[in-house]
Protein backbone atom coordinates (compact mmCIF):
# COMPACT_ATOMS: atom_id res chain seq x y z
CA UNK A 1 0.00 0.00 0.00
CA UNK A 2 1.26 3.54 -0.81
CA UNK A 3 1.90 6.19 1.83
CA UNK A 4 1.75 10.28 0.73
CA UNK A 5 3.30 12.23 3.61
CA UNK A 6 3.05 16.11 3.38
CA UNK A 7 4.76 18.87 5.18
CA UNK A 8 8.03 17.69 6.62
CA UNK A 9 6.79 15.08 8.35
CA UNK A 10 9.44 13.46 10.96
CA UNK A 11 11.50 10.90 9.49
CA UNK A 12 10.65 8.34 12.53
CA UNK A 13 7.22 8.31 10.57
CA UNK A 14 8.80 6.94 7.41
CA UNK A 15 10.72 4.52 9.30
CA UNK A 16 7.81 2.95 10.98
CA UNK A 17 5.63 2.79 8.04
CA UNK A 18 8.20 0.86 5.75
CA UNK A 19 9.26 -1.22 8.22
CA UNK A 20 5.69 -2.42 8.24
CA UNK A 21 5.73 -3.04 4.36
CA UNK A 22 4.27 0.33 3.24
CA UNK A 23 5.52 2.33 -0.04
CA UNK A 24 6.37 5.76 1.48
CA UNK A 25 6.32 9.18 -0.44
CA UNK A 26 7.73 12.07 1.65
CA UNK A 27 7.14 15.95 0.21
CA UNK A 28 8.47 18.94 1.30
CA UNK A 29 5.35 21.33 1.13
CA UNK A 30 1.58 21.37 0.93
CA UNK A 31 -0.24 20.35 -1.57
CA UNK A 32 -3.41 22.43 -2.93
CA UNK A 33 -7.31 21.22 -3.96
CA UNK A 34 -6.54 20.57 -7.39
CA UNK A 35 -3.09 19.17 -6.62
CA UNK A 36 -4.48 16.75 -3.97
CA UNK A 37 -7.15 15.71 -6.29
CA UNK A 38 -4.39 14.62 -9.19
CA UNK A 39 -2.40 12.80 -6.47
CA UNK A 40 -4.10 10.87 -4.33
CA UNK A 41 -5.70 8.41 -6.66
CA UNK A 42 -3.92 4.99 -5.86
CA UNK A 43 -2.86 6.83 -2.07
CA UNK A 44 -4.07 4.45 0.79
CA UNK A 45 -2.49 6.57 3.88
CA UNK A 46 -2.29 10.42 3.82
CA UNK A 47 -0.21 12.09 6.53
CA UNK A 48 -0.52 15.99 6.55
CA UNK A 49 0.30 18.74 9.10
CA UNK A 50 -1.95 21.88 9.13
CA UNK A 51 -1.32 23.32 6.09
CA UNK A 52 -2.91 20.93 3.69
CA UNK A 53 -7.18 21.17 3.69
CA UNK A 54 -8.86 17.61 3.02
CA UNK A 55 -12.71 19.02 1.32
CA UNK A 56 -15.18 16.83 0.07
CA UNK A 57 -13.98 16.95 -3.58
CA UNK A 58 -10.50 15.97 -2.47
CA UNK A 59 -12.02 12.91 -0.74
CA UNK A 60 -14.80 11.81 -3.97
CA UNK A 61 -11.00 12.13 -5.66
CA UNK A 62 -9.12 10.03 -3.43
CA UNK A 63 -11.36 6.65 -4.40
CA UNK A 64 -7.81 4.09 -2.77
CA UNK A 65 -8.04 6.10 0.29
CA UNK A 66 -8.08 4.51 3.58
CA UNK A 67 -6.91 6.92 6.39
CA UNK A 68 -5.65 10.33 7.07
CA UNK A 69 -2.88 10.90 9.74
CA UNK A 70 -2.72 14.84 10.99
CA UNK A 71 0.85 14.85 12.32
CA UNK A 72 -0.40 17.89 14.59
CA UNK A 73 -2.98 18.63 17.13
CA UNK A 74 -6.41 20.33 15.38
CA UNK A 75 -8.10 18.16 12.65
CA UNK A 76 -10.16 21.37 11.71
CA UNK A 77 -8.30 21.02 8.23
CA UNK A 78 -9.76 18.15 7.37
CA UNK A 79 -13.85 17.61 6.47
CA UNK A 80 -14.39 14.84 9.06
CA UNK A 81 -18.03 14.18 8.64
CA UNK A 82 -17.61 13.91 4.74
CA UNK A 83 -14.69 11.64 5.63
CA UNK A 84 -16.65 9.36 8.29
CA UNK A 85 -19.38 8.70 5.26
CA UNK A 86 -16.59 7.78 2.87
CA UNK A 87 -15.15 5.49 5.26
CA UNK A 88 -12.31 6.99 6.11
CA UNK A 89 -10.61 7.20 9.49
CA UNK A 90 -8.77 10.43 10.75
CA UNK A 91 -5.95 10.23 13.56
CA UNK A 92 -3.90 13.22 14.81
CA UNK A 93 -2.15 13.23 18.21
CA UNK A 94 -4.05 15.25 20.53
CA UNK A 95 -1.13 15.51 23.23
CA UNK A 96 2.37 15.03 21.68
CA UNK A 97 3.57 18.35 21.39
CA UNK A 98 1.33 20.14 24.34
CA UNK A 99 4.73 20.80 26.30
CA UNK A 100 6.12 22.36 22.91
CA UNK A 101 3.34 24.91 22.72
CA UNK A 102 3.73 25.36 26.63
CA UNK A 103 6.95 26.22 26.58
CA UNK A 104 7.19 28.41 23.87
CA UNK A 105 4.29 30.65 25.38
CA UNK A 106 5.88 30.48 28.61
CA UNK A 107 9.07 32.37 26.63
CA UNK A 108 7.54 34.34 25.09
CA UNK A 109 5.35 35.85 28.12
CA UNK A 110 9.56 36.82 30.04
CA UNK A 111 10.80 38.21 26.48
CA UNK A 112 7.39 40.30 25.86
CA UNK A 113 7.66 41.51 29.32
CA UNK A 114 10.96 42.45 29.69
CA UNK A 115 11.23 43.79 26.27
CA UNK A 116 14.02 41.90 24.88
CA UNK A 117 13.20 41.75 21.01
CA UNK A 118 13.18 45.43 20.88
CA UNK A 119 16.68 45.15 23.21
CA UNK A 120 18.47 42.68 21.09
CA UNK A 121 17.76 44.24 17.73
CA UNK A 122 19.30 47.63 18.59
CA UNK A 123 22.12 45.79 19.89
CA UNK A 124 22.21 44.10 16.51
CA UNK A 125 21.93 47.58 15.25
CA UNK A 126 24.83 49.12 17.44
CA UNK A 127 22.76 50.86 19.77
CA UNK A 128 23.79 50.14 23.50
CA UNK A 129 19.94 51.16 25.19
CA UNK A 130 20.71 50.36 29.01
CA UNK A 131 16.85 50.91 29.99
CA UNK A 132 14.58 49.38 32.25
CA UNK A 133 11.38 50.97 30.92
CA UNK A 134 9.03 49.31 30.24
CA UNK A 135 10.33 46.21 31.48
CA UNK A 136 8.77 43.74 34.10
CA UNK A 137 8.99 40.17 36.13
CA UNK A 138 6.46 38.02 35.58
CA UNK A 139 6.36 37.45 39.26
CA UNK A 140 2.73 38.58 40.35
CA UNK A 141 1.28 39.32 36.79
CA UNK A 142 -2.21 37.88 36.23
CA UNK A 143 -1.76 35.38 33.04
CA UNK A 144 -5.64 35.09 31.38
CA UNK A 145 -6.23 31.77 29.28
CA UNK A 146 -8.86 31.64 26.81
CA UNK A 147 -9.35 27.97 26.34
CA UNK A 148 -8.46 25.75 29.04
CA UNK A 149 -8.02 22.69 27.70
CA UNK A 150 -4.53 20.72 27.38
CA UNK A 151 -2.57 23.09 26.40
CA UNK A 152 -4.45 26.04 28.49
CA UNK A 153 -4.17 23.43 31.57
CA UNK A 154 -0.41 23.11 31.67
CA UNK A 155 0.64 26.80 30.94
CA UNK A 156 -1.63 27.60 34.16
CA UNK A 157 0.05 24.92 36.09
CA UNK A 158 3.42 26.17 34.90
CA UNK A 159 3.18 30.13 35.01
CA UNK A 160 1.97 29.27 38.46
CA UNK A 161 4.77 27.70 39.17
CA UNK A 162 7.12 30.89 37.61
CA UNK A 163 4.57 32.69 40.26
CA UNK A 164 2.04 34.31 37.86
CA UNK A 165 -1.57 34.43 38.90
CA UNK A 166 -3.93 32.69 36.36
CA UNK A 167 -7.36 33.37 35.46
CA UNK A 168 -9.00 31.12 32.70
CA UNK A 169 -12.12 31.36 30.81
CA UNK A 170 -13.85 28.35 28.70
CA UNK A 171 -17.56 27.48 27.25
CA UNK A 172 -16.89 24.38 28.49
CA UNK A 173 -17.24 23.00 32.28
CA UNK A 174 -13.78 22.30 32.54
CA UNK A 175 -11.56 21.69 36.47
CA UNK A 176 -9.07 24.43 37.80
CA UNK A 177 -5.26 23.24 38.51
CA UNK A 178 -3.87 24.65 41.35
CA UNK A 179 -5.27 28.28 42.14
CA UNK A 180 -6.49 28.75 38.72
CA UNK A 181 -9.81 30.89 39.14
CA UNK A 182 -12.55 30.72 36.79
CA UNK A 183 -13.58 33.76 35.14
CA UNK A 184 -17.28 33.76 33.84
CA UNK A 185 -17.47 35.98 30.75
CA UNK A 186 -14.39 36.76 28.46
CA UNK A 187 -15.25 40.20 29.44
CA UNK A 188 -14.02 39.80 32.53
CA UNK A 189 -11.05 38.30 32.13
CA UNK A 190 -9.86 40.64 29.42
CA UNK A 191 -10.61 43.38 32.29
CA UNK A 192 -8.19 41.28 35.02
CA UNK A 193 -5.33 40.25 32.79
CA UNK A 194 -2.37 41.57 32.14
CA UNK A 195 -1.50 38.93 29.44
CA UNK A 196 -3.91 37.25 27.76
CA UNK A 197 -2.98 33.88 25.76
CA UNK A 198 -5.14 32.06 23.36
CA UNK A 199 -5.84 28.36 23.31
CA UNK A 200 -8.73 27.37 21.42
CA UNK A 201 -9.35 24.92 18.56
CA UNK A 202 -10.39 26.13 15.06
CA UNK A 203 -13.91 24.68 14.79
CA UNK A 204 -15.52 27.32 12.63
CA UNK A 205 -17.30 28.99 15.66
CA UNK A 206 -14.15 30.46 16.82
CA UNK A 207 -13.70 32.60 13.95
CA UNK A 208 -12.92 35.84 14.59
CA UNK A 209 -13.40 35.43 18.39
CA UNK A 210 -10.96 37.87 19.61
CA UNK A 211 -10.97 41.47 17.37
CA UNK A 212 -11.18 44.92 17.99
CA UNK A 213 -14.16 44.68 20.86
CA UNK A 214 -11.97 42.40 22.55
CA UNK A 215 -8.99 44.28 22.66
CA UNK A 216 -10.66 47.44 23.43
CA UNK A 217 -11.37 45.72 26.56
CA UNK A 218 -8.27 44.11 27.43
CA UNK A 219 -6.11 46.36 30.12
CA UNK A 220 -3.69 49.22 28.95
CA UNK A 221 -0.88 48.28 28.37
CA UNK A 222 -1.56 44.30 28.76
CA UNK A 223 0.49 41.92 26.37
CA UNK A 224 -1.24 38.95 23.73
CA UNK A 225 -0.43 36.19 22.69
CA UNK A 226 -1.81 33.68 20.12
CA UNK A 227 -0.20 30.56 19.38
CA UNK A 228 -3.83 28.78 18.98
CA UNK A 229 -5.50 29.35 15.02
CA UNK A 230 -4.39 32.32 12.92
CA UNK A 231 -8.06 32.77 11.66
CA UNK A 232 -9.17 33.30 15.77
CA UNK A 233 -7.55 36.74 16.02
CA UNK A 234 -8.35 40.05 13.75
CA UNK A 235 -4.33 40.63 12.89
CA UNK A 236 -5.28 44.19 11.76
CA UNK A 237 -7.02 45.41 14.68
CA UNK A 238 -4.37 43.98 16.36
CA UNK A 239 -2.10 46.33 14.79
CA UNK A 240 -3.70 49.30 15.67
CA UNK A 241 -4.10 48.57 19.35
CA UNK A 242 -0.44 48.53 19.15
CA UNK A 243 0.70 51.56 17.69
CA UNK A 244 -2.00 53.13 19.56
CA UNK A 245 0.00 52.19 22.31
CA UNK A 246 -2.87 50.47 24.32
CA UNK A 247 -1.12 46.90 23.63
CA UNK A 248 2.24 47.11 24.96
CA UNK A 249 3.16 43.82 22.95
CA UNK A 250 2.12 40.80 21.15
CA UNK A 251 3.42 37.31 19.71
CA UNK A 252 1.76 35.15 17.60
CA UNK A 253 2.57 31.81 16.16
CA UNK A 254 -0.44 31.52 13.57
CA UNK A 255 -1.88 33.14 10.47
CA UNK A 256 -5.02 33.75 9.17
CA UNK A 257 -3.02 33.34 5.52
CA UNK A 258 0.27 31.01 6.01
CA UNK A 259 2.79 30.09 3.40
CA UNK A 260 2.61 26.88 1.62
CA UNK A 261 5.93 25.46 1.89
CA UNK A 262 9.96 26.77 3.22
CA UNK A 263 11.31 29.45 2.03
CA UNK A 264 8.01 31.21 0.67
CA UNK A 265 7.24 35.04 1.60
CA UNK A 266 5.25 35.78 4.08
CA UNK A 267 2.89 38.92 4.53
CA UNK A 268 1.16 39.92 7.89
CA UNK A 269 -0.15 43.49 8.87
CA UNK A 270 2.27 42.86 12.09
CA UNK A 271 5.28 42.76 10.35
CA UNK A 272 7.62 45.78 11.82
CA UNK A 273 6.11 46.69 14.83
CA UNK A 274 8.05 47.16 17.95
CA UNK A 275 7.56 44.20 20.75
CA UNK A 276 6.53 42.20 18.40
CA UNK A 277 7.08 38.23 17.81
CA UNK A 278 6.30 36.63 14.52
CA UNK A 279 7.25 32.75 14.21
CA UNK A 280 6.78 30.56 11.47
CA UNK A 281 3.72 28.70 13.04
CA UNK A 282 6.73 26.22 15.47
CA UNK A 283 4.66 25.92 18.59
CA UNK A 284 4.93 22.49 18.60
CA UNK A 285 7.91 22.62 16.19
CA UNK A 286 10.66 20.90 18.92
CA UNK A 287 12.48 17.51 17.56
CA UNK A 288 11.18 16.03 21.05
CA UNK A 289 7.83 16.81 19.60
CA UNK A 290 8.01 16.04 15.87
CA UNK A 291 9.06 12.91 16.75
CA UNK A 292 6.49 11.83 19.23
CA UNK A 293 4.13 13.02 16.63
CA UNK A 294 5.68 10.66 14.26
CA UNK A 295 5.23 7.71 15.88
CA UNK A 296 2.27 8.13 17.74
CA UNK A 297 -0.06 8.86 14.31
CA UNK A 298 2.63 6.67 12.17
CA UNK A 299 1.21 3.79 14.56
CA UNK A 300 -2.28 4.44 14.29
CA UNK A 301 -2.21 4.37 10.81
CA UNK A 302 -0.57 1.16 10.54
CA UNK A 303 -2.37 -0.47 13.24
CA UNK A 304 -6.15 0.84 11.17
CA UNK A 305 -4.37 -0.19 8.03
CA UNK A 306 -3.09 -3.91 8.55
CA UNK A 307 -4.90 -4.75 11.61
CA UNK A 308 -8.47 -2.73 11.51
CA UNK A 309 -8.13 -1.00 15.28
CA UNK A 310 -9.93 3.05 15.47
CA UNK A 311 -8.93 4.15 18.60
CA UNK A 312 -8.17 7.93 18.98
CA UNK A 313 -10.03 8.18 15.74
CA UNK A 314 -11.52 11.84 15.46
CA UNK A 315 -14.42 10.43 13.15
CA UNK A 316 -14.76 6.59 13.31
CA UNK A 317 -16.48 4.43 15.94
CA UNK A 318 -13.68 3.59 18.39
CA UNK A 319 -12.88 -0.45 18.75
CA UNK A 320 -10.05 -1.52 20.11
CA UNK A 321 -9.23 -4.99 18.81
CA UNK A 322 -6.20 -6.74 19.67
CA UNK A 323 -3.03 -7.52 17.84
CA UNK A 324 -3.80 -10.00 15.22
CA UNK A 325 -1.49 -12.91 15.68
CA UNK A 326 -3.37 -15.53 14.70
CA UNK A 327 -6.52 -16.51 12.48
CA UNK A 328 -8.36 -14.31 10.53
CA UNK A 329 -10.38 -11.05 10.82
CA UNK A 330 -13.18 -8.79 9.15
CA UNK A 331 -13.86 -5.24 9.58
CA UNK A 332 -17.20 -4.37 9.03
CA UNK A 333 -18.26 -0.06 8.54
CA UNK A 334 -21.79 0.36 8.18
CA UNK A 335 -24.73 2.87 8.50
CA UNK A 336 -25.66 2.44 12.57
CA UNK A 337 -29.35 1.27 12.01
CA UNK A 338 -31.26 -1.60 14.29
CA UNK A 339 -30.55 -5.21 12.92
CA UNK A 340 -27.30 -4.90 11.37
CA UNK A 341 -25.28 -7.05 14.12
CA UNK A 342 -27.91 -9.86 14.11
CA UNK A 343 -27.53 -9.88 10.20
CA UNK A 344 -23.65 -9.79 10.23
CA UNK A 345 -24.27 -12.62 13.14
CA UNK A 346 -26.46 -14.36 10.94
CA UNK A 347 -23.97 -14.74 8.16
CA UNK A 348 -21.31 -16.08 10.58
CA UNK A 349 -23.14 -18.70 12.14
CA UNK A 350 -24.99 -19.99 8.43
CA UNK A 351 -21.03 -20.13 7.13
CA UNK A 352 -20.58 -22.16 10.22
CA UNK A 353 -17.28 -19.71 11.27
CA UNK A 354 -15.51 -20.36 14.78
CA UNK A 355 -15.69 -16.52 16.29
CA UNK A 356 -12.75 -16.21 18.42
CA UNK A 357 -13.60 -12.90 19.56
CA UNK A 358 -15.97 -9.70 18.32
CA UNK A 359 -15.64 -6.03 19.05
CA UNK A 360 -18.60 -3.48 18.32
CA UNK A 361 -18.78 0.39 18.56
CA UNK A 362 -21.00 3.20 17.11
CA UNK A 363 -20.24 6.72 16.16
CA UNK A 364 -23.42 8.97 15.37
CA UNK A 365 -25.03 7.45 11.91
CA UNK A 366 -21.86 4.72 11.46
CA UNK A 367 -21.42 1.36 13.34
CA UNK A 368 -17.74 -0.86 13.58
CA UNK A 369 -17.62 -4.62 14.37
CA UNK A 370 -14.57 -6.36 14.00
CA UNK A 371 -14.97 -10.01 14.56
CA UNK A 372 -11.93 -12.68 14.64
CA UNK A 373 -12.37 -16.34 12.90
CA UNK A 374 -9.91 -19.28 13.35
CA UNK A 375 -10.73 -19.98 9.66
CA UNK A 376 -11.51 -17.53 6.79
CA UNK A 377 -14.84 -16.87 6.05
CA UNK A 378 -16.47 -18.40 2.58
CA UNK A 379 -16.28 -15.66 -0.37
CA UNK A 380 -20.32 -15.99 -0.42
CA UNK A 381 -20.32 -15.16 3.23
CA UNK A 382 -18.17 -12.14 2.53
CA UNK A 383 -20.36 -11.80 -0.34
CA UNK A 384 -23.38 -11.34 1.63
CA UNK A 385 -21.99 -8.46 4.29
CA UNK A 386 -20.37 -6.90 1.47
CA UNK A 387 -23.86 -6.28 -0.64
CA UNK A 388 -25.73 -5.52 1.85
CA UNK A 389 -27.46 -1.78 1.52
CA UNK A 390 -25.77 -0.96 4.72
CA UNK A 391 -22.37 -1.62 3.95
CA UNK A 392 -19.96 1.28 4.12
CA UNK A 393 -17.20 -1.55 3.74
CA UNK A 394 -15.74 -4.67 4.23
CA UNK A 395 -12.18 -5.80 4.75
CA UNK A 396 -10.78 -8.38 5.39
CA UNK A 397 -7.25 -9.45 6.79
CA UNK A 398 -5.68 -13.08 7.26
CA UNK A 399 -3.32 -14.70 9.36
CA UNK A 400 -0.31 -12.45 9.72
CA UNK A 401 -0.68 -11.39 6.36
CA UNK A 402 1.15 -7.60 6.13
CA UNK A 403 -1.45 -5.77 3.33
CA UNK A 404 -5.28 -6.55 4.02
CA UNK A 405 -7.12 -7.59 0.89
CA UNK A 406 -10.13 -5.17 0.49
CA UNK A 407 -13.40 -6.20 0.20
Amino acid sequence: MKVLLLENIHPVAVEILESRGFDVELRAGSLSEDELVETLPGVHLLGIRSNTHITPRVLDAAGDLLAIGCFCIGTNQVDLTSAAQRGIAVFNAPYSNTRSVVELVIGEIIVLGRRLAEKTERMHAGIWDKSAKGSHEIRGRTLGIVGYGNIGTQLSNLAEAMGMRVIFFDTADRLAHGNAQRMKTLDALLAEADVVSIHVDGRPGNAGLFGAEQFAKMKARSLFINASRGMVVDDVALREHILSGHIAGAALDVFPIEPKAQGDPFESALRGLDNVILTPHVGGSTQEAQEEIGYFVANKLSGFALEGRTELSVNMPTVQAPELTAGHRIGFLHASVPGVLANVNGVLADAGANVTGQYLSTRGEVGYVVTDTLDPLPEDALAKLAESEHTIWLRTWDDRRVVPRLG
